[in-house]
């Protein structure tokens, strides 16, 4: 009897669970999806040759661009026309030190992604075991985190920069100065969106285990079916 209550409670819980909107599947999908939007927002922010901005006031049609693999220049006459840096080794040690922080960021994000996508409920793909996808999904957290944290130090080491650059009293006034670019806000969004896609996933893995932990409280005295004693009567 008490296999078999044991059995019903399973299946109350689990029918509440499913009748719950903020269920440990639900909290697992929402972390992925946030976590390749922010991530693709970071990829796309990697190679906008957006970072700074640069607009003289002596020449006003001409705008000048700046970004980590490209330095770009915009007239009404040629349009854009973007070329890359000469030498690696003659670029600021901001951007030599974002390029490197920039390229973990976009390795790590994309192996996290992959590892989610195999450790979520209901994914039999790989692997099935519940222990392995919870691993795999604190993993995710875990390099999801280091993504956002990669992709959230270039973008403010630039603009620490630029900052500190743009108020330098050696510069005289009628030289132009950079200033921030629409790709820095994007870095900046797409790193937070990560950092919490990536606390997300500890979440989920939280509320996995407080499910598999409430499934294993055993029955309550209370709870057990009473049996019935009957006293055998002989008719003489």
């Amino acid at each position: 009897m008490n296999l078999d209550w044991i059995v019903i409670a399973h299946s109350v819980c689990t029918q509440k669970h499913k009748m719950g909107f903020l269920t440990t599947k639900m909290m697992e999908r929402t972390a992925l999806f946030l976590s390749f939007g922010s991530y693709l927002t970071s990829l796309t922010t990697a190679f906008l040759p957006l970072w700074k901005t640069m607009n003289s006031d002596l020449n006003e049609v001409e705008n000048w661009f700046s970004g980590l693999w490209l330095t770009c220049l915009y007239t009404d006459e040629r349009g854009i026309q973007c070329k890359a840096y000469d030498s690696v080794l003659g670029l600021p040690k901001d951007l030599q030190i974002s390029r490197v922080l920039v390229l973990i960021s976009i390795g790590t994000g994309g192996f996290a992604l992959l590892t989610a996508f195999l450790g979520l409920e209901g994914v039999e793909m790989c692997v099935r075991k519940p222990d392995v996808k919870r691993g795999l999904l604190i993993f995710s957290g875990v390099m999801t985190w280091l993504s956002g944290l990669t992709t959230l130090a270039p973008v403010s080491v630039v603009a620490y920069t630029t900052v500190v650059e743009f108020w330098d009293e050696g510069f005289p006034d009628v030289m132009p100065r950079w200033e921030y670019g629409e790709a820095m806000f994007s870095g900046w969004f797409g790193g937070l969106g990560q950092v919490i896609g990536g606390t997300l996933f500890f979440v989920a893995v939280c509320m996995g285990d407080y499910d598999l932990q409430r499934l294993s409280v055993p029955v309550s005295p209370e709870l057990k079916p009473r049996t019935k004693h009957y006293l055998k009567t002989e008719v003489l």
